[in-house]
């Protein structure tokens, strides 16, 4: 019954935000995100302790303003994704615009897959959603919702211009195969894992478990690792698919170390990228809730 009633209700706000001029989605919807702000305690109390253990040097009124930022971030993207059966390859570019595209492409051609290095940071939802309307579909591992129902939605959006999801439960499999063909995967490389799937790299100077999938798959098959970010540009009004030159991985010959090596430049280039746009990451997720042997707990 709980699962059902949640779905009624995501469902009656894609459709009342979706059916809103986009100026008045974005509104309505930064609106509900600080309506969600205001009532999750939970959230906030996250929020801040992730913000005090990477800005330790900011006052608290400087980290409260990137809070509220977030659940901006957060309603506007939101907005955008009600809106995805508005858009088409015609207005697009209204939404979304290529920055460093060149980059994709050159990674491309070498014909050995590209692996999408992305976080939850910006539109993430809009990523590969304006990279296949753009011509360019590609594959995306995700983790199953909980809810049956929001799950299934939420695949049936995401897979409208021919992307295709990879679960994260067998995602090895699935990486390995679209490497093979020379495909795109994205992977969000942002959040708290367990060993064996994750190994411990600094993170804002924390060590932080993070999945170390990427690593190994790139150095199993070659793929291009590509940075990817959709970051919103207040100036243009629209969001920015920026991506940089494929990284180059370290290669040693000890391949436990590199996996590791890896793992923590990848890290790091979200990192830099969550510097730029503090207000914009999904600081309510707990990233540092698994801790090294023998340390505390940060929550």
């Amino acid at each position: 019954m709980r699962q059902r009633l949640e779905y009624a209700l995501a469902w009656l706000i894609i459709k009342f935000v979706g059916a809103l001029p986009r100026s008045l989605a974005r509104a309505a919807a930064i609106l509900l995100g600080w309506a969600v702000y205001l009532l999750h305690i939970r959230l906030r109390h996250v929020g801040r302790r992730n913000l005090a253990l990477a800005f330790p040097e900011k006052s608290q009124h400087e980290r409260a303003r990137i809070l509220r930022g977030v659940f901006t971030s957060f309603g506007r993207q939101l907005a955008e994704v009600c809106l995805f059966p508005k858009y088409t390859r015609e207005n697009v570019s209204e939404v979304v615009v290529y920055e460093g595209f060149e980059n994709f492409e050159r990674a491309l051609a070498r014909g050995k897959g590209v692996l999408f290095l992305t976080a939850h940071l910006g539109g993430w939802e809009l990523s590969a959603f304006a990279h296949s309307l753009y011509g360019h579909p590609l594959q995306v591992v995700m983790r199953p919702l909980d809810n049956i129902y929001l799950d299934r939605m939420t695949r049936r959006y995401r897979t409208m211009h021919g992307n295709q999801m990879i679960d994260k439960d067998d995602n090895v499999r699935g990486l390995l195969s679209a490497m093979k063909a020379g495909e795109t995967v994205g992977i969000l490389m942002d959040t708290n894992m367990t060993p064996p799937q994750g190994v411990f790299v600094d993170f804002f100077g924390i060590p932080a478990c993070t999945a170390s999938g990427m690593a190994r798959i790139a150095m199993r098959t070659d793929a291009a690792v590509v940075p990817g970010f959709t970051i919103w540009d207040a100036k243009l009004r629209k969001y920015r698919l920026r991506f940089d030159p494929a990284l180059d991985l370290v290669r040693t010959g000890d391949d436990d170390a590199d996996i590791v090596a890896n793992t923590a430049r990848f890290t790091k280039v979200i990192e830099e990228y969550v510097r730029r746009y503090p207000d914009q990451w999904l600081w309510v997720h707990r990233r540092w809730k698994t801790r090294p042997p023998g340390q505390p707990g940060l929550y």
